[in-house]
């Protein structure tokens, strides 16, 4: 790939600041943190985590998702609170705090898992997650430059190099799925075709884990459905909020709702394609326990 665009589309996702994205100061024992591999559905957790924990703060109708967006009311740390200031105040941010990240988990300072803050992670299958990923960092790439453009052939050589943002893609996965196997109270993983399955019994495991329990009064009053149809990604899609304008990034909000849908990549990715990458993530992932539903 042209190195002007590797360039591009690397600072554009933040991959060179990730020694300087979290506090030093102590996390809060109610610190919740987001953390995700780019394009594995980290906008809609965002929301969902959102909307579970102040639930009762705001009517479901008069919830901040309607106006804002996912991003503004979850900022990530190397992004939005770090990226101009190394010691942003936190101070006024309401608890709980919710955070969002994509540094690895290897990366994390170790006073995140001294303290009681929870750590939530998703996952999507990787053939998803690289067409996403793709079509994401052509888009970057437009913004910055008319003149370069990366192919999807590009894409998955990096990929498969493990040459690419907050780095290679099986050791950040396996990086959160030993983490929660070990932790399972300190760090929840999910996958995205779960959360596509069954976005209901997803939600009630995740408000539970983060310590925002469903009532039984709530359960059969329907605000697990509300909750559930207010962060679909279909309606957070059709907000006029992330429909136009901008993010402080300069990304367009609309950016981030393409399409997510399961099983997307048989529209891009040739069987040859799709095949290397299945022994690629065979080999990473063999006796890890963690499985993917392979194409």
């Amino acid at each position: 790939m042209n190195g002007l665009m590797n360039t591009l589309v690397m600072s554009h996702l933040g991959h060179n600041r990730l020694s300087t994205a979290f506090p030093t100061s102590q996390p809060q024992e109610t610190d919740l943190i987001l953390a995700t591999y780019p394009k594995s559905g980290t906008t809609w957790l965002k929301a969902l985590i959102f909307a579970i924990v102040t639930r009762t703060t705001y009517p479901l109708t008069e919830n901040p998702l309607l106006f804002n967006s996912p991003h503004e009311l979850v900022p990530f740390l190397e992004f939005g609170l770090y990226h101009n200031n190394p010691s942003p105040d936190l101070e006024g941010i309401p608890k709980p705090r919710i955070f969002s990240t994509h540094m690895p988990y290897t990366a994390l300072p170790t006073s995140i898992f001294d303290s009681k803050c929870r750590v939530v992670y998703i996952c999507r299958n990787p053939w998803d997650q690289l067409v996403s990923f793709w079509h994401f960092s052509t888009s970057a790439a437009k913004r910055w430059s008319t003149e370069y453009s990366i192919s999807l052939d590009e894409t998955l050589d990096m990929f498969c190099r493990g040459v690419i943002s907050f780095g290679p893609f099986w050791d950040h996965v396996l990086g959160y799925w030993k983490a929660s196997q070990g932790m399972p109270n300190k760090v929840l993983f999910l996958k995205y075709e779960d959360l596509k399955e069954d976005i209901m019994g997803q939600t009630k495991l995740l408000a539970q884990f983060l310590g925002f329990p469903f009532s039984v009064e709530e359960e059969g009053g329907g605000v697990v459905e509300e909750v559930s149809r207010l962060c679909s990604f279909e309606n957070l899609k059709e907000l006029e909020v992330n429909k136009t304008g901008k993010l402080s990034s300069g990304r367009d909000k609309s950016a981030f709702f393409r399409k997510a849908e399961v099983g997307d990549w048989s529209n891009y990715l040739t069987p040859p394609m799709a095949e290397k990458m299945k022994k690629l993530i065979q080999e990473k992932f063999e006796g890890s326990g963690l499985m993917f539903k392979m194409p």
